[in-house]
């Protein structure tokens, strides 16, 4: 059975589970969210190990080429674009569209939200190198300085490396097929991930206060997401069928939705770009680590449209343009700093973006707590397949991609 197949069948039993629990029942809430845990665990557990020495030796072998730096000059190019054009078109959807207004009340605000940047960077440079091996497995960025440089002292003498060499390629072939393993058993995680997710969509649904902006993100997201962004592939060359691309990429997609985590994904990511989409592991390794890390324009754009969605609510006045714009620029820039929430980034975002707002919206987006799930899920939707559609392109314009028959997808 296909990957996605197991994936989807997981998903539809999680949805039917969930609409039959009790949706006020705080023991099941809480046995639910465990399980989530628990799932979203099982799914990160081989990430670093594949990380590590996947990237380091794709990194090792692109430097052979001479083909490493071109390759990351070129996803920080479609990293800028796509961001630039998704979080352009939410905002313009959104003002084309506008849901209604939801409810504005104010809480205690429990903790302060921030991006923690300096402490990030910081983090990117324990004082022993080795640390970021038994780091909690959430923020990956420094997993992948290490394989940097790890790679490039690969390069230093061959005649010392080359047994190295041969134990981090056998390192990286071992670990791919337990995180192989691992994909193929998520379609049980899927029921519990669905379940709960089901459980808070339809608690959403009930307060009666959501719905425009569920239907606005649903739908945009998936018109994005299945329609336009596909598009874009018909600009390689030679001509490629972008559906094809799409089918290949359907189990990431279904995981990222109900995980509403990156890192939960990439394992599955990693394993569908190369074997649907033929991308070697020299360039897959490096792209969806940097995109993983930076490309997280879906959340950003979820992010931008709640705000504007969360002034709304508040004024009846028009949003400026330049405001508009100041949204749309800052919403940017945060996109490019969600490395450390793989989890939670459009709703993080959103948060960011109401305390850096001010003028009586630091906690605007508290209103929208109760659809916080849902944010994330469609942000890291987008966020995965911005991710599978550029790294196969990135992979084919590089000429590190294979073409992989559609009967033998997984």
């Amino acid at each position: 059975m296909k990957v996605w197949v197991k994936l989807l069948i997981g998903s539809i039993v999680g949805i039917l589970i969930g609409r039959f629990l009790p949706q006020d029942n705080q023991l099941v809430l809480s046995a639910l969210a465990w399980l989530e845990n628990l799932g979203l665990r099982i799914g990160r557990y081989a990430i670093i190990p594949i990380l590590v020495f996947s990237l380091t030796i794709a990194i090792y072998e692109l430097r052979q080429d001479g083909q490493f730096w071109p390759l990351v000059f070129r996803s920080f190019l479609i990293i800028a674009g796509s961001a630039i054009f998704v979080i352009g078109a939410g905002i313009i959807a959104t003002l084309l569209f506008p849901p209604a207004r939801v409810p504005f009340f104010f809480e205690e605000q429990l903790e302060a939200v921030s991006l923690n940047t300096a402490d990030n960077i910081v983090a990117l440079f324990p004082s022993n190198m080795f640390q970021v091996l038994v780091s909690d497995g959430v923020y990956l960025f420094p997993v992948c300085i290490f394989a940097f440089f790890l790679g490039m002292g690969l390069s230093y003498d061959r005649s010392y490396t080359k047994p190295v060499i041969a134990l981090v390629d056998s390192l990286s072939r071992i670990f791919y097929h337990i995180a192989s393993f691992f994909s193929e058993i998520l379609g049980f995680i899927m029921i519990t991930l669905a379940a709960y997710w089901t459980v808070r969509f339809n608690g959403a649904l009930r307060a009666d206060v959501f719905h425009d902006l569920i239907i606005l993100l649903g739908v945009f997201s998936l018109i994005l997401g299945f329609g336009i962004l596909p598009l874009f592939l018909y600009i390689l060359k030679p001509k490629v069928n972008p559906w094809v691309i799409l089918y290949g990429s359907l189990g990431p997609a279904i995981a990222a939705f109900f995980s509403g985590d990156i890192n939960f994904s990439l394992p599955v990511l990693l394993r569908h770009t190369k074997e649907n989409l033929g991308a070697r592991r020299r360039s897959n390794a490096v792209t969806l680590s940097l995109f993983a890390t930076f490309s997280r324009a879906g959340s950003a754009m979820v992010a931008a449209i709640a705000f504007i969605v969360v002034i709304k609510s508040k004024s009846s006045l028009d949003i400026p343009m330049a405001d508009i714009f100041s949204i749309g620029l800052r919403a940017l820039l945060i996109s490019f700093f969600l490395a450390r929430h793989p989890g939670e980034g459009a709703y993080t975002a959103l948060a960011v973006l109401c305390l850096g707002y001010g003028r009586g919206f630091e906690t605007g987006y508290l209103i929208l707590k109760p659809l916080a799930f849902y944010l994330i899920a469609v942000g890291t939707f987008l966020d995965v397949m911005i991710a599978s559609f550029s790294s196969y392109a990135l992979a084919r314009i590089s000429g590190f991609q294979e073409e992989k028959s559609v009967r033998h997808f997984i």
